[in-house]
Order: C-alpha cells, then structure tokens, then sequence
C-alpha cells in the first residue's frame, strides 16, 4: 500500500472519504458506492470514527475489507477521545500487521457536557507521537481554514495548527465554501514557516440539513446563496446539479491556486462524486 507522503510527491491528488456503515443495508449500500467511485481509480480513500471511537471496530472492518478487496489504499481515522495509550499501541500494531501504512490523527469532540475527555489523550499531535514512535506510516492531521470552533483565537489556532502540520505529512481540511478561507490560512502557515501540503476538503451539498448540521459542529461559514437555491426546489435531479455545480467550481478555484489535490466527502453517496469527477481534471 502507497504511502500518502510519497502520492503527493508526485503531484495533485484525489481522493474520497467514506463513513463504516452500521446495518447490513449500509454495507450493500457502501459496496454499491465503492465499485461505482473505484473505477475514477482515486489515490487514497479515508474512513472516519465514530465519536469517542463509536465505530472502531467497523472503521477497522471497513479499512482492512478495502485494503484486500479494493486498488486503493484506505487510511483510517483515528481519535483522541476514550482511549489508553495501550489500546492507541494495539490499534496501530494491527493496522500495521495488515497492511495499512497512512492514518489521519485527530483530536475528536470532547463530551458534550464540558468534563473531560477521557483517555490518555487530548491532542492530535499526542497521537502523532505515537504513530511516529511506533510505526512507519505516513500521519497525517486536520485543519480548519475558518479556525477550529474552540480555538482561543486565530493566532493561536495558526500556532498549534502549525506546529501539528510540522510533525506530519499531509493535513486535509473540513470542509468550507469560500476558497479565500484556504490560501488565507495557507499563507498564514507558511509565514510561520510551515509547508506541509494541507489537501483541502470539499463536500457537495446533496442533503442541505446534513451538511448545514456539520458546517455548525464545524464553525465552517455556509453560501447563503447557494442554499437559497438548494431550498428552492424540490427536484432531486435539479438540486444534485446546483450542488456539483458548485463543488466544481470551488475546486476549480482551489487547483488554480497551488492546492495540492482535493478530499471529496462522499456521504457514501456516488451520484454527486462521479459526476464531479467527470468536469474535474485533478491530475
């Protein structure tokens, strides 16, 4: 399995994120979306997890059933939140044993009532630590282009986020909507002196409630105007157009610019990814 530092060496990548389903009708449903997304042969795909590690035995099922069965490599996300260092050394030990050599390092959302998150972890870069000391996978970390809704304040996001990027390979972005929040935080990095490739993230707003939902847990500004139109039909066909209408062109303004690929948040739907694929020339 490739390495992510070494595909970006090469040049701009593509590559899409996938959540583990939950039921048996999610499976047939991720099944059906993969073999769809894997014939735009993409560099990478991720897999997400769940909050506090809710999913971490299917973000595992997930991962290694693509690492067998599929032409891509697949990293799986891995959280702070609810566990030990002995459970973070076994986690990466199995993923290395089979195969896996890429792993997004994150911090995860702390409970919901204020206390403490629990485990022997509160930063990405403590998860960064580890998978340096303890493998040879290529690590990679997130980043907010609007900042991250609990930052104190920019600069000192800029500073930790810096800092994070430094002591890995790659960042991928949440996802947002104006191109200038990327190349602002872009150059705000590399002022600091930080050049770690950040791969921006862009998700096509299929389902307005859902995407709305998380630009909120985010802090990620909407297009008011976008949405507008969006809301303004009913026609499925209709609204799935202005979507891809958009995300077009957003990554159009993003390769323009020096990003170095684009992260596609499937919401394990295809109709939306496949028809950006097909306007979209990355590599």
């Amino acid at each position: 399995m490739t390495a992510i530092r070494d595909l970006l060496d090469r040049g701009p990548t593509l590559s899409f994120e996938f959540f583990p389903p939950k039921t048996t009708e999610g499976r047939a449903k991720l099944r059906s979306t993969v073999d769809r997304l894997e014939k735009i042969d993409p560099d990478f795909v991720s897999v997400t997890y769940g909050a506090g590690g809710s999913t971490r035995e299917t973000t595992r099922e997930t991962v290694l059933d693509f690492c067998e069965h599929r032409t891509f490599p697949a990293m799986p996300h891995l959280t702070c939140v609810g566990h030990s260092l002995a459970e973070v050394h076994d986690l990466i030990d199995d993923y290395a044993a089979n195969g896996v050599r890429n792993m997004l390092a994150l911090a995860g959302d702390p409970p919901d009532d204020g206390s403490p998150a629990p485990g022997d972890f509160r930063y990405a870069l403590e998860l960064v630590e580890v998978l340096r000391d303890r493998s040879e996978m290529s690590v990679g970390v997130a980043a907010f282009p609007e900042v991250h809704p609990r930052s104190a304040n920019r600069d000192a996001d800029r500073r930790h986020l810096a800092e994070k990027l430094n002591a890995s390979d790659f960042g991928i972005t949440q996802f947002f909507f104006d191109p200038d929040h990327y190349f602002r935080m872009i150059e705000e990095l590399d002022a600091r002196g930080c050049t770690t490739p950040v791969i921006p993230g862009v998700a096509p707003v299929t389902n307005p409630d859902s995407i709305r939902r998380f630009a909120g847990i985010n802090g990620s500004a909407l297009d008011e105007e976008l949405w507008a139109r969006l809301e303004a039909t009913d026609d499925i066909d209709e609204r799935l157009e202005i979507a891809v209408d958009a995300a077009v062109r957003l990554i159009g303004r993003l390769i323009d610019g020096g990003a170095p690929g684009i992260h596609l948040y499937t919401l394990n739907q295809a109709a939306a990814t496949v028809r950006i694929c097909e306007r979209i020339d990355i590599r």
